[in-house]
């Protein structure tokens, strides 16, 4: 694989590290800034917020732009926002910094994976691809553990020094590394990423990532707290049971992945959703626990990423019955979808938390994911429906 892949795997890890870090510092932000809970839970969702315009709005804006310079333009402006949230004399100035961060999260994911294939041969481009996304990974298992423990032990903004020190690190490597005769297909318009909009098979796969995804993040933007004051683990732990997390994690996408191969998309999909609303329900009387509440955390870790796979995949194979023009535009709108999701469920935790409490976030959270379930079982079906409608002969209809 050529080295410029690794500059690409890298700033996938910085890009990675810093959007889910957030996570385990809520507590540590809150006190420090003197805001709510529920407030420095916002800043999850304002950071997936910027990834859900950032994806399809900016990359449609940059579409003709050489393809380097939105790479160094994205990898710019990630450690500029990084800088400022480092720099930043209270709530409303971190908020603009994570917003800032976010939109360049979106545009490059949206036009990394079309950088790595264009580095390598036609037999090569999955395997560029899977190490791209291997730094997202590896972020997961060692990047936010580590940014937590930064954040427990040195101030949550050095945890943001830290990752603009990353990005810069990526952005010099990408600069120097990555060519700048980038092959470039014709760029999608926002007309046509919007004429995917209007297609309902696709509208009911969003939903499912952002319904599924988003019931998760209703108790998972405010793990830390819940570890700190219901399990009773100190600060200094929570990066450390992010570590188990990150774990379970990788290896829940493996599977995720292996088991949407070998059953089909949707029929993995209903087996994770059902498993992650069940595990949600349980962490509601797990959590009280210090033992019972790592073992439920390492299990929800794998199937709360286990269905990513699977719904990439899913988008993909109906994009090319029913959009086959911009297969490309639809994969990339599903990963704007797991952030308003993301967005919408950190939004309802915080929610629950002012009118609830705060061990309310699992079990409704659950909730929320079987209605992902509900969606995935519609979707199966309309599936079955249609392949029996195209089965029928002609005469016969």
């Amino acid at each position: 694989m050529p080295i410029a892949i690794l500059a690409l795997a890298l700033s996938a890890f910085a890009i990675g590290t810093t959007e889910f870090v957030i996570v385990g510092l809520v507590p540590t932000i809150a006190q420090d800034l003197g805001v709510s809970l529920p407030s420095a839970g916002l800043l999850v969702s304002l950071y997936a917020l910027g990834v859900a315009v950032g994806a399809p709005v900016l990359t449609a804006l940059t579409g003709r732009w050489n393809r380097k310079a939105v790479l160094l333009s994205v990898m710019t402006l990630f450690t500029v926002g990084n800088l400022l949230a480092w720099l930043a004399p209270g709530y409303s100035s971190l908020v603009v910094a994570r917003l800032l961060t976010g939109l360049a999260h979106g545009v490059f994911f949206a036009i990394g994976s079309t950088i790595a294939t264009s580095l390598v041969s036609k037999d090569r481009e999955a395997g560029a691809i899977a190490l791209m996304f291997t730094g997202l990974t590896v972020a997961l298992v060692t990047g936010v553990p580590l940014g937590t423990w930064i954040g427990q032990h040195f101030g949550w903004r050095a945890t943001f020094l830290a990752v603009s020190a990353l990005g810069l690190l990526a952005l010099v490597g990408s600069a120097l590394l990555v060519p700048g005769n980038l092959k470039q297909s014709a760029p999608a318009t926002l007309r046509q990423q919007l004429a995917v909009l209007t297609q309902p098979r696709l509208l009911l796969v969003y939903a499912m990532t952002a319904v599924g995804y988003g019931g998760t993040f209703v108790a998972f933007t405010y793990l830390a707290p819940i570890l700190q004051q219901v399990s009773g683990f100190a600060p200094g732990a929570v990066g450390l049971i992010m570590l188990v997390y990150g774990v379970s994690v990788a290896v829940g996408n493996i599977w995720g992945g292996r088991l949407a191969d070998r059953r089909g998309p949707v029929r993995a999909l209903s087996l994770i959703f059902a498993a992650l609303a069940a595990v949600l329900a349980l962490f509601t009387a797990t959590a009280g626990n210090p033992v019972t509440a790592v073992l439920t955390v390492l299990i929800w870790g794998a199937f709360a990423f286990g269905n990513v796979p699977g719904l990439q995949v899913y988008v993909v194979q109906l994009a090319e019955k029913f959009a086959p023009q911009a297969v490309d535009v639809a994969s990339g709108l599903n990963i704007a979808a797991f952030n308003v999701g993301i967005a919408i469920g950190s939004v309802l935790g915080g929610a629950v938390i002012e009118h609830l409490t705060l061990m309310d976030t699992p079990w409704i959270g659950a909730l929320i994911v079987l209605l992902a379930l509900f969606l995935t079982l519609l979707s199966g079906r309309l599936d079955r429906r249609a392949a029996s409608a195209a089965t029928v002969p002609a005469g016969c209809a």
